[in-house]
């Protein structure tokens, strides 16, 4: 299964951006997934997740200002992004929980002035 992520761009603090991640095939199977994000020099960090029966859960840092919701029929994870902060800055990317697939590129959002 490959995953693409899409919808990173820049935006200034207080700003949204909707990222969409695109399975190559059904994820109906996939329990749990998740986004993920990578900041320069800092590790790979699990953001928000969603289950199949659309439990979610959500890092501190993100709660109250993202969304995460799947679409088994379209295949595709989204991830609502509101009230952006600098420190948001990242690569962002999609997989299950725990992580079992190939990363794909991620989508890179920046968040400046």
């Amino acid at each position: 299964v490959q995953l693409q992520a899409s919808g990173g761009g820049l935006v200034q603090p207080g700003g949204s951006l909707r990222l969409s991640c695109v399975a190559s095939r059904s994820i109906f199977s996939f329990n749990v997934m998740a986004w993920y994000r990578q900041a320069p020099g800092k590790q790979r960090e699990l953001v928000a997740a969603v289950a199949n029966h659309g439990t979610t859960n959500y890092a501190e840092y993100v709660k109250g200002r993202f969304t995460i919701s799947r679409d088994n029929a379209k295949n595709v994870v989204y991830l609502q992004m509101n009230s952006l902060k600098p420190e948001d800055t990242a690569v962002y990317y999609c997989n299950l929980v725990p992580a079992q697939l190939t990363w794909g590129q991620g989508t890179l959002v920046t968040v400046s002035s």
